[in-house]
């Protein structure tokens, strides 16, 4: 039985390390979306209403509700500690490891398992994309099992496929409530390319195993009344209108199925909130997301695709289900990339491909178990072997290299004083840059790097292991297959804590949790957040002082809050604009605000003749009151 669950167990403990052991504050939950996620489950846990998310008392109608749920649900079982808001997603990220390990068991081999959730634990975007409170990595578990659920529902040795037909259906139906439509085009766009290139789609037995019709109930009865509810809740109700003005109210049902689905796609949408990657730069990403393990990719090249249109009645493993599986993950990985091509691209709405990419590098790498198989692979196998061996000095370089560039950093700014925060030695870009994922990067300069010599410290322990892991040249252990995973693994885990070790030191700059306290400890008063809400939003979250009173935002009727900010009875008074603020600021009634450095100036003058008494300062941030604070 030990030996049984010995997979589980690996995968498990390195997954529960990456994402469980990064939930801790600090660092604290950051401004824009992920303290957003947060304050909207508070705000249904505060107003009974499960239906309609709100946020400021705006209806937030854009995305699908399953998430804050979860995350009120642990709220009231843990209490409303950073931690808990974080732990849905780390648990769906542990999930997606779990569910990568028994696809790659079930297909491949015990140890291709262990490689596929070993791969997704320790890759970089996996950990990048689950920083932040987004249901990406949710959707991605669902899919997951669905496409799992949907193989094995074929599989001519699976005694109860109409078991794991209802549970693709469940897994859909999970989708919907987390992300939308994508949910069920991703997983049946995939399923349908498979049966195309395999031919099953003309055999009366593959509708008999798939229990259409029974699995359509299944899935709707999970989405619909959520969908049903939220429409009635807030009409109008049917508007298809293929345009997006400012301005407009057109109920739930236009905003989240036109605006959202179809108008996002064709890069239509408004509010234009966000960016887009260019189409290279998307696809070429992802070695970064799948690096270390996308150094092997040329050993995926070297598999075989072929599948029988009837397989073979033959065990757990057999050549005919390894192909299938190949098979399928291509078309998995394929159509969300594809689809995403031709449509609006940020660099986390692949993350649903990553496991089927996972599952193909974990079949190139157990190679001992293959070369005995006939016939998992072309006659040219043995060629993936120099593949991996190469990809083996190939990491081994990059993390050697990395580890010189570390130390060659930490000797050039080892003297250098780092006064206050980080935000003193950074540059700030243009704010239409920060809707990318990566764009913190670009502010660091080498003065920084002076603020993180313990994460860099780490960083490069973790890089010079894993180089000398990788090279070591006991026969015993360097293994194909075997030893490159290990090494690497041990690099990425030991990496990811370095990067955590940074977050925490970028904490006042890419959080106002410090403002928040000095606000918590400020005389009671009315808050005032400059631009828009996301700037500040964890303000808002950790500022107990607040809960539940309006807060006021100076020119912020823009992007995510603009389209509720139209629906009858909105509560427009919390939208100011220049002239609303310089009569409330000279009142006697005290107000404070949130502003970032480069706007001090500009309210400094329009406050005149009237001054700003500092409160707070963190991070670049500021907290000024009307009235002095004692």
């Amino acid at each position: 039985m030990a030996g049984r669950f010995r997979g589980d167990f690996i995968v498990l403990v390195i997954a529960a390390a990456v994402f469980l052991g990064c939930i801790a504050s600090p660092p604290a939950l950051m401004d824009d979306m992920d303290s957003v996620q947060a304050q909207i489950a508070r705000n249904m846990l505060d107003s009974g209403d499960w239906v309609t998310p709100h946020l400021d008392g705006i209806k937030y109608l854009e995305k699908a509700p399953l998430k804050y749920w979860l995350i009120a649900l642990s709220f009231k079982i843990f209490g409303e500690r950073d931690w808990a808001a974080r732990l849905p997603v780390a648990l769906a990220a542990v999930l997606v490891c779990w569910l990568a390990y028994r696809t790659g068991r079930w297909a491949f081999s015990p140890r291709a398992g262990v490689n596929a959730g070993v791969i997704l634990a320790t890759c970089v975007g996996m950990f990048l994309f689950t920083r932040v409170q987004i249901p990406d990595v949710m959707l991605t578990a669902a899919i997951s099992l669905a496409l799992w659920s949907f193989l094995r529902a074929l599989d001519p040795q699976e005694a109860r496929p109409g078991v794991w037909a209802g549970l693709m259906a469940a897994s859909i139906g999970v989708g919907l409530l987390l992300k939308g439509l994508i949910a069920a085009v991703f997983p049946i766009g995939a399923a349908g390319l498979f049966l195309l290139f395999t031919g099953e789609w003309r055999r009366a037995e593959t509708w008999r195993r798939l229990h259409i019709a029974r699995g359509a109930i299944v899935a709707l009865a999970i989405a619909a009344p959520w969908h049903a509810l939220a429409t009635l809740r807030n009409p109008p109700y049917f508007d298809f209108t293929l345009h997006s003005p400012p301005g407009q109210y057109r109920g739930f049902f236009w905003f989240y199925f036109i605006n959202e689905h179809v108008l996002r796609f064709l890069n239509l949408r408004y509010p234009r909130d966000y960016n887009t990657v260019p189409r290279l730069s998307f696809w070429l990403f992802h070695l970064l997301w799948l690096f270390p393990w996308s150094v092997y990719f040329p050993a995926v090249a070297t598999l075989s695709f072929g599948v029988r249109i009837q397989p073979r009645p033959s065990g757990r493993g057999s050549a005919d289900r390894a192909s299938r599986m190949r098979l399928l993950c291509l078309c998995w990985a394929g159509f969300i990339l594809v689809f995403f091509t031709f449509s609006s691209t940020q660099e986390y709405y692949s993350m649903p491909a990553y496991p089927a990419l996972a599952l193909l590098l974990a079949s190139a790498l157990d190679q001992d178990r293959a070369l005995g198989t006939a016939p998992p692979v072309r006659a040219g196998f043995r060629s993936s072997g120099n593949w991996i061996r190469k990809g083996n000095f190939a990491l081994a370089g990059i993390a050697g290299v990395a580890a010189f560039a570390i130390v060659a950093v930490l000797v050039r700014v080892w003297n250098l004083p780092a006064p206050g925060d980080i935000s003193r030695a950074l540059v700030a870009q243009d704010p239409q840059a920060y809707t990318l994922s990566l764009a913190h990067l670009g502010d660091l300069t080498l003065a920084s790097f002076a603020y993180l010599k313990p994460p860099l410290i780490l960083a490069g322990i973790a890089c010079a292991a894993g180089a000398l892991l990788l090279i070591l040249p006991d026969r015993r252990w360097n293994r194909l297959g075997r030893f490159p995973l290990a090494g690497g693994a041990l690099m990425m885990v030991l990496f990811v804590h370095a990067a955590r070790l940074a977050l925490v030191t970028f904490d006042p700059y890419l959080s106002s949790r410090a403002l928040a306290e000095a606000l918590n400890r400020a005389p009671a008063g009315t808050l005032i957040l400059d631009d828009q809400y996301y700037t500040f939003s964890s303000v808002v979250f950790y500022a107990q002082a607040y809960r539940g009173k309006p807060v006021l935002l100076l020119n912020g009727r823009v992007n995510n809050l603009e389209y509720g900010s139209w629906a009858p009875g909105a509560p427009a008074s919390v939208f100011i604009r220049d002239g609303d603020f310089r009569e409330r600021w000279r009142t006697v009634e005290r107000y404070y605000i949130c502003v970032e450095q480069p706007q001090v100036e500009r309210l400094r003058q329009l406050a005149a003749p009237a001054a700003l008494y500092p409160v707070a300062a963190s991070g670049g941030k500021f907290v000024f009151s009307n009235r002095p604070v004692a």
